[in-house]
């Protein structure tokens, strides 16, 4: 029998230095301990966005790993005009091993929001894939009842107009504003709550065209592309196009989502979807496209607006800003209130065209004010003067 000789080749050797080898107390931890919880134990949520994205003043000991052709680096604080308390602290100097110290100095208060909704991947991929599930499901039942073919013609005019229109509003404001948004807020907090309200309305824009092509294939004389003069060229859509526009071209990230989700939203979003599309519909024969459009309503009421009252109230009750955030913001309400309202009201034409009538629209307006009221207190901030108009 021939042994094999023992081949030449060089043998681990350790030395305690390798990652892992230190044992400390926290060694079995299962939970992170470098943040501080919003409740007395951290959340599953907590533990895979808090501090995911890291900050120089918490715990990126060497300074930002990336920045831009200026100079700057990472999440520059002055991106918004609101602060945060500590915002105003420089950028603390640290060398390697020198470590972070939590909620102490040097951090700031941005790293305080929690979004209430807890989103992070898994969330966002169950909640929308359960919605195009449902959304799905309504259509097809509705193909096979052949429920279309209960609808008046005026009402598919205005669906095909109107209602198709209203993808062009979710496309742009999820892709243009959130989108961008997401990008430029300071946390990884921040970024995961704004980047979900940035699919929900990309989400529901799709929902829409592709309910737009099942109308064209299941109506006759449906036409698919009759959206596109509306958001182009009908006056009843000028006002809204207008405002849309303007809100994508928002540079400041808390002003755009403040505008878009305090003001737009329940001003013109709710006023169009609830009273208009989702209160006229069962009256023309169609109780189909209620289910598309209450989907993306509950993406805002339920979801959107929810995370949105919790980061700006943070700001309203800042311990070092509070004045100064909301003096901010009564000039964001100054500015953006008349453009809402003015765009609400270019609208009412839509009311008087289905055949059997939605509620009036001055009622509509004004359940949508007495709303955007009581959002504006909860944020403690007043009803603006130009909300009358």
């Amino acid at each position: 029998m021939t042994t094999a000789p023992e081949r030449s080749v060089p043998k681990p050797v350790f030395t305690d230095a390798e990652a892992g080898a230190k044992v400390f107390p926290d060694s079995t931890a299962r939970r992170f301990n470098y943040f501080v919880p919003a409740k007395r134990k951290q959340t599953h949520y907590e533990d895979v966005t808090v501090e995911v994205q890291p900050d120089p003043r918490h715990y990126l000991s060497q300074g930002w790993l990336y920045g831009f052709s200026d100079g700057r680096g990472g999440y520059p604080l002055d991106w918004t005009v609101l602060k945060a308390w500590g915002s105003d602290r420089p950028e603390p100097t640290r060398g390697p091993g020198s470590g972070g110290k939590g909620y102490d100095w040097p951090a700031h208060g941005w790293h305080e929001f929690r979004d209430p909704n807890e989103e992070w991947e898994l969330s966002l991929y169950r909640y929308n894939s359960n919605v195009v599930r449902q959304v799905t499901q309504n259509v097809e039942a509705a193909r096979q009842a052949k429920a279309f073919e209960q609808w008046n013609p005026n009402w598919v005019r205005f669906v095909e107009r109107n209602v198709g229109a209203w993808m062009h509003v979710d496309h742009g404001l999820g892709l243009y504003l959130f989108a961008n948004a997401n990008r430029r807020a300071p946390t990884n907090m921040h970024n995961n709550a704004i980047s979900v309200n940035s699919m929900h309305r990309i989400r529901a824009a799709q929902d829409l065209a592709l309910y737009n092509l099942t109308l064209s294939e299941e109506i006759e004389g449906f036409d698919g592309a009759a959206h596109l003069d509306a958001w182009n060229n009908d006056p009843a859509w000028q006002g809204v196009r207008e405002a849309a526009e303007a809100l994508t071209g928002v540079d400041d990230w808390c002003e755009a989502v403040f505008a878009a989700n305090v003001v737009f939203e329940p001003l013109v979003g709710e006023l169009f979807r609830s009273s208009l599309v989702q209160q006229a519909a069962p009256r023309n024969g169609d109780f189909v496209t209620p289910t598309i459009v209450g989907a993306e309503e509950y993406d805002f009421s339920e979801r959107d607006l929810r995370y949105t009252k919790a980061m700006f109230s943070l700001l309203t009750g800042d311990r070092e800003f509070a004045d100064h955030n909301k003096a901010v913001m009564r000039q964001w309400l100054a500015a953006w209130v008349p453009r809402a309202i003015a765009a609400a009201r270019t609208l009412q034409p839509l009311w008087s065209q289905p055949d059997s009538k939605p509620p009036r629209f001055e009622d509509g307006l004004d359940r949508a004010k007495s709303r955007f009221s009581g959002i504006v207190t909860d944020l403690d901030l007043q009803t603006p003067k130009e909300l009358a108009k």
